[in-house]
């Protein structure tokens, strides 16, 4: 489990704008509903799809392969993070936003290794 980049930073661009709070969300278990072996992307691209996942079930079982595996999940809401102590324009601080959004990442990853020691079992 390793986090991908959260983009450009949308989700704080709009909580720094409307001054709401930012609540981190973790959830440990939604990986292996579907896991991914594979991604036929020459034909994803043909059928006009941004991807098209291979998985142990999918597309060897037809549609029965897109009913998910039974696994448990986790989810943790962590510390609202404040933004009501910044204006509205800091939302087009690029610098600001960057930091915001960093700064959620590594809380949700710290989250995610903390989840990920707890966890017995992904089926239990």
């Amino acid at each position: 489990y390793t986090l991908q980049r959260f983009g450009r930073g949308g989700f704080v661009s709009a909580a720094l704008r409307a001054g709401v709070p930012i609540i981190p969300c973790t959830v440990v278990g939604a990986e292996e509903i579907y896991p991914m072996i594979g991604n036929a992307k020459s034909l994803a691209r043909l059928l006009g799809l941004p991807y098209l996942p291979i998985t142990p079930t999918f597309p060897w079982l037809g549609l029965l392969g897109l009913i998910p595996l039974p696994s448990k999940w986790i989810i943790e809401f962590g510390e609202p993070v404040p933004t009501d102590s910044y204006p509205a324009e800091a939302a087009d601080d690029p610098m600001l936003v960057f930091e915001l959004t960093d700064r959620i990442r590594e809380t949700i990853q710290h989250t995610l290794y903390s989840l990920l020691m707890q966890r017995r079992s992904v089926f239990f």
